[in-house]
């Protein structure tokens, strides 16, 4: 792989992170990719050439060499970035995947029809890829820790080593070659993948508060919206009654109670009105 592909793919993981995914990315790429080319790998080198035993016995340094340095350290860690770095990709491809499908939908359905907002946007499936990877990058970034410490039994590098293992004749001195500055080298590695590990941390606890926000944000909609629902409802309910009362009037014929009780009444008042002023004033003519 050429760097403009690997600078690609980068800028690619870039596009979808968060803040936290973007300083673990820089931290990666400068202080732990670029350390590694520039520095680190001219400082081992050959480094069983510069492991030194104090004995002619032919075997006995390299078997010496094989005992207390099973891996090498810059062996390991260019397994560790290759592994870190691989679970991030699984968010381009998702997104890739997104587009596919965009792309494919809107040639069939036309150009004004989505079926993705935002196929970058972190919603649904991408959510879940994201979060999963943050998850197994943590767990590499541990795993290579301990296989580490574990292999070295800690992350200090001794000058000198002594060595009894067969074909060497008695206890053998061996001594490492530029022990202080792979030292140095070794605990700057170490810290940076510690911090990558605290960097994960952050944006996994980012991610799943703010999807517990959301959540609780939606639930806090949708009931305030049930409740101006029902409140709506309630007087359409309350002026339909009598106007459904009026429609049961005009369906049916009104009975002798209903009209003097209801709208009948004050005709059979005016007309009252009507007889007492055609009548005569009997107190006027007394």
């Amino acid at each position: 792989m050429d760097w403009k592909t690997f600078q690609a793919l980068l800028s690619g993981v870039n596009k979808y992170s968060t803040a936290f995914g973007r300083v673990w990315l820089s931290v990666v790429f400068v202080f732990r990719v670029m350390v590694y080319v520039v520095a680190a790998e001219r400082v081992w080198g050959d480094e069983q050439k510069d492991f030194d035993c104090n004995t002619k016995q032919p075997g006995c340094a390299n078997v010496c060499y094989d005992h207390f340095f099973p891996i090498s350290h810059i062996r390991l860690w260019a397994l560790q970035l290759i592994f870190v770095t691989c679970p991030s990709f699984m968010v381009v491809m998702h997104v890739a995947y997104r587009d596919d499908r965009e792309r494919k939908y809107r040639a069939k359905h036309g150009d004004n029809s989505k079926l993705y907002s935002n196929t970058g946007k972190k919603h649904g499936g991408l959510w879940w890829t994201y979060l999963i990877s943050l998850f197994v990058k943590t767990g590499i970034e541990v795993a290579f820790l301990y296989i580490l410490h574990h292999i070295y039994n800690s992350f200090y590098l001794p000058r000198l080593v002594k060595c009894e293992v067969s074909p060497c004749p008695n206890q053998v001195d061996c001594y490492i070659g530029h022990p202080t500055e792979k030292k140095v080298f070794t605990y700057f590695m170490v810290g940076a993948s510690a911090l990558c590990i605290v960097l994960n941390i952050c944006e996994i606890i980012y991610l799943i508060s703010k999807r517990i926000v959301r959540i609780a944000n939606k639930i806090k909609r949708r009931h305030r919206n049930i409740a101006v629902h029902h409140d709506n409802f309630d007087d359409p309910f309350n002026n339909c009654e009598p106007t459904m009362a009026r429609l049961d009037l005009k369906e049916k014929p009104p009975s002798f109670k209903t009209a003097c009780n209801s709208s009948y009444r004050p005709t059979r008042l005016k007309l009252e009105e009507k007889i007492r002023a055609s009548a005569p004033n009997l107190s006027s003519t007394s």
